[in-house]
């Protein structure tokens, strides 16, 4: 069978070992292809193959029910499900998704594309099947990186509180999160892996005996048995706090041997209440550059398949927001000893990995575990330290408690710098940080800002340690504007000040952010319809200028606000709220994401779809303004 022909998991029952390994093979050919020439996540993908085969062997998929944690492992899942013929289009727009989705396909049965979740979402589902009176199974696939959440915690604690509802929890650990894991769980596991008896019962001893001559380099099914039994008896310790917590531990096992997974899934299901299968698996499996070098094969964007080498740019691009980032954190540490960086289990995205190479004793990942994140820096602050904690946008709306209970309520000076907020492109609606701006306006105590340029990140991050509370830097994905920077001497700015960037009396443009420089974009265009427009960089979201916008909007009359977030308690909200709580009675448009949810797409496509080009801006004002402005200017340009 050639996997174009699979439209059903189901039809991988029966195959022989010898069929699986063949359809493990296609599997992992796809997969490069299709990532190779349009970028995707690539090492997740390809360390679960095998494991993949193995359970769905052993499920009805009309039935059986399967959540996958974060889902950029699902890759093999969307393949053998029917997708194969549309795996070409992935992470574009209106192609197949990059995490699960359950619009996209009834066999995604829970869509996720933040981590730690899935031991509770499968949890649930079996409750509510023992509540029905149904018989299904329901498993949970989890990284060893995701189970250093919180939440996962959380569901094996009550899990295990519940020693008649059959669940079981597949952890697929190859030693790595995004980046490294951390922690003493991913230690522990890390010893149980390469523990002595494991090691000797899963290499030398099994090689030894294939070698017999009358075994023809074979392991019989008993034999095979035996060793699995020995393993668990010589590492009594092994699942000790599976155990401990109310699960039935099995492990580890060989997560790319697809007879030993298959044997051990059916007698896990076999298990009455929870039981945790541990699998060992190699992420970026049979991709020898993958497996190399892990970190930077957890996504890619185009590359060449034969050198696993990124297509070079067709001309230099600027360097990205989250590199100019940690070259100037990495400065500011090295000129003050009370500041630290704080990540999740994010350091490379975040730009953090160059402080963790140039002051390590001034560099914290704590692990997908960002309410602990915050909360620790929070301690940090009340011992006289300077806690910069760089999280994705979408990543700290998990930890919007600590943020009020823990920081803005008692005024600590810690710094928050969300990368990747606003349009992040092929990662979808789950990693969207479009809410940021709405959901910081609300914290007490906090000051909230985003630059319009690198250099004034470089001022802003100065400002936010000087400051003696909290503080918010928010930062898009991708390069930045390009502009000249320096490598110290940073002035702070005032706090809630901005700057006017260009006068005008026809409209006044508000923008925040990296909303700056296409909101000059749409001035210029607005003046070659005869329109001058004032444009203020507003700098500061929380507190907002009020001694620069009021008298503008008063003296102008017509407000637009620009926002790379969502409308909805946003930006453009606060600037309406403030000319209210003024009696300042003008009409004002505000651009920004409406209420929808912002799908898979790249960065520009997804802007030209919500009207966020220069271009339809400035239709938008014209149009909205329009009567106005043909009564005001010459006949011919009000054509």
């Amino acid at each position: 069978m050639h996997l174009s022909e699979l439209s059903h998991p189901n039809q991988l029952h029966g195959l022989s070992t010898a069929e699986l390994e063949a359809m493990a093979r296609q599997i992992r050919e796809k997969h490069l292809e299709v990532v190779a020439t349009s970028g995707g996540h690539l090492g997740p993908g390809l360390g679960v193959v095998e494991l993949t085969l193995a359970l769905y062997q052993t499920l009805d998929l009309d039935h059986d029910r399967v959540v996958w944690d974060v889902g950029h492992q699902a890759y093999p899942h969307k393949l053998v499900t029917g997708r194969y013929k549309d795996f070409h289009t992935l992470r574009q727009r209106g192609g197949v998704a990059g995490y699960l989705k359950r619009s996209e396909s009834r066999f995604d049965h829970f869509g996720a594309g933040h981590a730690s979740t899935s031991i509770s979402a499968a949890l649930g589902m079996a409750l509510a099947r023992d509540r029905r009176g149904e018989d299904f199974k329901c498993v949970a696939v989890i990284g060893d990186g995701a189970l250093t959440g919180g939440m996962a915690l959380e569901a094996i604690n009550h899990a295990g509180h519940l020693p008649r509802t059959k669940l079981l929890v597949v952890l697929n650990d190859n030693d790595m999160s995004i980046s490294a894991p951390v922690g003493a769980l991913s230690t522990h596991l890390n010893r149980m892996r390469l523990s002595k008896p494991v090691q000797f019962l899963s290499g030398s001893a099994e090689e030894a005996v294939k070698h017999l001559p009358f075994l023809h380099g074979e392991l019989p099914t008993e034999l095979k048995t035996l060793k699995e039994s020995m393993k668990r008896l010589a590492v009594p310790k092994v699942g000790a706090v599976f155990e401990e917590l109310g699960f039935t531990y099995v492990g580890p096992i060989d997560g790319h041997d697809i007879p030993e997974m298959v044997r051990t899934f059916q007698a896990a299901h076999r298990c009455e209440g929870p039981v945790l299968v541990h699998v060992a698996t190699t992420k970026g499996k049979g991709y020898p550059y993958a497996e190399a070098d892990q970190v930077g094969y957890h996504a890619q964007s185009a590359f060449d398949l034969a050198t696993g080498k990124a297509y070079p740019s067709s001309k230099p691009k600027p360097p990205s927001w989250s590199k100019v980032f940690g070259q100037t954190l990495v400065k500011i540490c090295e000129q003050d000893s009370r500041v630290v960086g704080i990540t999740a289990a994010m350091a490379t995205g975040t730009g953090l990995d160059l402080l963790e190479k140039a002051l390590p004793q001034q560099y914290f990942d704590v692990g997908i575990a960002e309410q602990h994140a915050v909360t620790m820096a929070a301690g940090m602050a009340c011992e006289g330290l300077r806690p910069v904690v760089a999280i994705y946008s979408t990543f700290l709306q998990r930890a919007y408690d600590q943020l009020i209970h823990d920081v803005g309520i008692q005024k600590l000076p810690v710094t928050f710098v969300l990368d990747r907020a606003g349009i992040v492109g092929a990662d979808g609606p789950t990693h969207q940080g479009q809410y940021d701006i709405s959901y910081l306006r609300a914290v007490p105590n906090f000051t909230v800002m985003a630059p319009k340029d690198e250099a004034e990140l470089q001022r802003m991050l100065v400002t936010s340690i000087a400051h003696d509370g909290p503080c918010a830097i928010r930062i898009p994905r991708g390069e930045g504007e390009g502009v000249p920077l320096m490598d110290e001497g940073w002035q702070p700015l005032e706090i809630g000040r901005g700057e006017l960037l260009a006068d005008g009396d026809d409209v006044l443009i508000v923008a925040y952010g990296s909303m700056v420089a296409p909101a000059m974009a749409t001035a210029g265009l607005l003046q070659e319809k005869g329109l001058r427009a004032a444009v203020v960089n507003a700098r500061f979201l929380r507190p907002l200028d009020e001694v620069l916008i009021l008298p503008l909007a008063r003296r102008i009359g017509r407000v637009v606000t620009m926002e790379e977030g969502a409308l909805p308690g946003g930006f453009g909200a606060a600037v309406v709220e403030t000319l209210n709580d003024h009696e300042l009675a003008v009409p004002v448009l505000r651009i920004g994401i409406p209420d929808v949810l912002v799908d898979h797409a790249s960065p520009d496509q997804s802007k030209e779809r919500l009207g966020l080009t220069p271009a339809q801006m400035a239709d938008r004002i014209y149009e909205r303004f329009g009567p106005i402005f043909r009564a005001s200017v010459p006949t011919a340009l009000a054509v």
